[in-house]
């Protein structure tokens, strides 16, 4: 394969800023969990399990809406138009979350929130997939799960210092009328439109996707000066001949029904079972419940806001790892070596809990998990997603997956209370174990590596595959 001179400064520069909706996703789905022991007292839901569970949740619903628009019109409008409304979107549901006087409000702003995280973890990913050059694709995708991961240390970070120290005796009276139950909790939403108002202003300097841009006969012109930028002459020339056979073979169709075709039906199963299995895999309980963990350990609750900085601190340090394992080891490998991790580790966590072993040694298990996801599963999944779908196509089928994977989320988070109280926290986490062995054979059996490989090599060799 001939060598191109390649411009990675612009390179890294277009798909650091479309990232920025990563990091947006991370902050604006992690911040209400350090939020969360003040707004509870001051919209009065303490004690209702209902209203605790539907306040966390409620952004997830905003995510399937999203996901779904997505698709339809990042494929009729571009990639650029969207992230910049999604940019747009995080500035108001920061302002308007944290400046909510009622609990309506407040519920209002999460799901309009939520909306603008269905946008960007569609299209972050996907955007810079379209823009960067096969051998590199990987490391370059994972950029937005780095982003994310950052995203959710910052407001980790930010959480812990804004969050003033609360005395191990405090009453629930004693947290509303303090700072952090009128007003800390506030600025930790306030916080989200900063890096939401650079990252509108940046993302209107980034160029729209060439291969969307290749769809449309009068802007393929301006597709091959972005990639004649990226790669020179001759890779744009090889890049344009490649689109142009993809879509004159295939159609330029952006219909629901192309979903259903021979051959693309069985890639979007892939996609949705991958998405839905990053999900099931049972980690998202271990984030969405890690101040549980630790106050059953024994901490506070300032304590437990600054364990949870520890954690995510892994969750990036690991990260970097599987950026760097990505385009060496190969996607499939990694998958199956999280996958197989985990499976373990859940085994080993149910049945420390089934002996009532906890302590020292579960937060060990906690922080052993969270690296083996974060180097594997989460920043993988991502990458493989952006990947495997045709171009004509591939805004509606990653709609569709990324649906499937809030979907996916959104049942994981209600059903782990009801597991919890049906099967102990023993039995829960030998269920989820058993899916990521589920998991792990379906990756086996199905999942084809895609290290290396154009996006239009990738389409005919898949297309090829599941037809036969």
């Amino acid at each position: 394969m001939k060598e191109h001179n390649y411009n990675w400064n612009y390179l890294a520069a277009i798909s650091l800023v479309s990232a920025l909706g990563g990091l947006l996703f991370g902050y604006d789905y992690v911040v209400i969990g350090g939020a969360k022991p003040f707004y509870e007292p001051y919209f009065g839901i303490s004690g209702s399990a209902f209203w605790q569970g539907w306040t966390m949740s409620c952004a997830l619903v905003g995510c399937l809406g999203g996901a779904v628009l997505s698709g339809w019109l990042s494929d009729k409008f571009g990639r650029k138009r969207l992230l910049i409304l999604s940019a747009a979107m995080f500035i108001v549901a920061s302002l308007g979350t944290g400046s909510a006087g009622s609990l309506t409000a407040f519920i209002w702003f999460r799901m309009f929130g939520g909306a603008a995280i269905g946008l960007a973890s569609n299209l972050s990913p996907m955007y810079i997939a379209e823009v960067t050059p096969a051998k590199v694709r990987g490391r370059f995708v994972s950029l937005n799960q780095l982003t994310i991961v950052i995203g959710i240390l910052a407001a980790q970070l930010i959480n812990w210092r804004i969050a003033k120290p609360v005395p191990v005796s405090s009453t629930l009276s004693d947290i509303l009328n303090s700072w952090n139950g009128q007003t800390g909790w506030r600025y930790m939403f306030y916080a989200c439109a900063v890096p939401a108002s650079l990252f509108f202003i940046l993302i209107w300097l980034v160029p729209e996707s060439p291969r969307w841009l290749a769809k449309n006969d009068k802007k393929r012109l301006i597709a091959h000066s972005i990639l004649k930028r990226i790669g020179g002459s001759d890779y744009a020339d090889i890049e344009m001949s490649s689109i142009n056979e993809t879509l004159e073979s295939s159609g330029k169709n952006q219909d629901f029904k192309e979903l259903l075709k021979p051959g693309i039906s069985g890639i979007l199963v892939i996609g949705i079972v991958i998405a839905v299995f990053q999900q099931w895999c049972g980690i998202n309980v271990i984030f969405n419940y890690a101040q549980e963990i630790f106050a059953n350990a024994g901490y506070s609750v300032s304590d437990t806001l600054f364990n949870i900085v520890i954690t995510g601190s892994v969750n990036l340090i690991f990260t970097f790892v599987g950026m760097f394992l990505v385009d060496k080891l190969g996607r499939k490998g990694l998958m199956l070596f999280g996958s197989a991790g985990l499976a373990l580790i859940f085994a080993i966590t149910g049945s420390m809990y089934f002996f009532h072993i906890q302590g020292l040694p579960l937060l060990i298990l906690v922080v052993t998990a969270i690296a083996c996801y974060s180097m594997t599963l989460a920043p993988v999944t991502w990458v493989v997603l952006s990947e495997i779908f045709p171009n004509r196509i591939r805004g509606l089928a990653m709609s569709v997956a990324t649906f499937a994977l809030w979907a996916a989320c959104f049942v994981l988070t209600y059903t782990f209370p009801l597991l919890n109280q049906m099967l102990k926290a023993s039995g829960t986490f030998w269920i989820y174990g058993l899916i990521c062995i589920f998991g792990f054979w379906f990756i086996l059996k199905k999942l084809p590596e895609t290290r290396g490989k154009t996006l239009e090599e990738l389409e005919h060799e898949l297309i090829k595959k599941q037809v036969i």
